[in-house]
Order: structure tokens, then C-alpha cells, then sequence
């Protein structure tokens, strides 16, 4: 079963919230390459996303569907929200860039909060796969 199958097998508040992370964290991330004062941000918030999508589509293959899967979103973002914050501190940054980063970094924040719950109850012993790891 690939991960997009064992997501589908989840209550529907959890495809809901990934398509609006997915809007919120990945897409609109883009748009920050209109300005040039953010154009850094966006190509870090990229490069960062990347990241998290392969180590959580590596941990499910190794794993299954666990509550570690949100590790690779704590690695990435966690760091990726204070270079956020800087930037948005920035004098040079127009108004409409720090809006958009602001939606990213609120909807990351949204789901570290989730990860970093997931992925403590994980540690605490909670290891029972929802879905087994994909025979390979």
C-alpha cells in the first residue's frame, strides 16, 4: 500500500488538513519569488519541503503509517520557521510578502504542533503501526 493509499484510509479531517498544508506550506511558498527581498525564503522553504516529503515517504516505507511519520516535518521546518520569522523582520520586506510568509509559517506551526505530539506519543512507547509498512 503506498502512503497516498494508507492516507485515503484515514479519517477525513486528516486528507482535509493535508491538502490545506499542501496549499498553505508548499504551494503558496511560490509566490514569494514575485519579490526579491523573498525570494531566498522561498527557495529555502522549497529545498525544505523536499526534505520533509522524502523523510516521511522513506520512514513509511521503512515504518508504515506511525506516529513517527512528522519527524521529517520537526527536522525541516523547525529551523525553516525561524529563518521565516527573521525575514519577516526585515525593513526591505514588502507588506505583501510578510502576509504570505505569515500564512506559511502559521500553517507549518499548525502541524509541528500535531508532529511534535505524534512524534512524543511515538517516543513514549505509542509504536503500533495504523497501517504496516509496505512489503518491499
Amino acid at each position: 500500500m503506498t502512503l497516498s493509499e494508507a492516507i485515503a484510509q484515514q479519517p477525513a479531517w486528516v486528507g482535509i488538513w493535508l491538502n490545506v498544508m499542501m496549499v498553505g506550506a508548499m504551494l503558496l511558498p511560490f509566490s514569494l519569488l514575485i519579490w526579491r527581498a523573498s525570494r531566498l525564503t522561498a527557495v529555502v522553504t522549497f529545498v525544505a519541503n523536499v526534505g520533509a516529503v522524502l523523510s516521511t515517504g522513506w520512514l513509511y516505507s521503512q515504518l508504515g503509517y506511525v506516529k513517527l511519520l512528522g519527524l521529517g516535518h520537526m527536522v525541516f521546518w523547525t529551523p525553516l520557521i525561524v529563518l521565516i520569522v527573521v525575514q519577516m523582520r526585515r525593513e526591505d520586506m514588502p507588506v505583501w510578502p510578510r502576509r504570505i510568509m505569515a500564512v506559511v509559517m502559521v500553517t507549518m506551526l499548525i502541524s509541528l504542533v500535531l508532529d511534535y505530539i505524534d512524534v512524543g506519543r511515538y517516543l513514549l512507547g505509542e509504536r503500533t503501526a495504523t497501517i504496516p509498512a509496505p512489503s518491499s
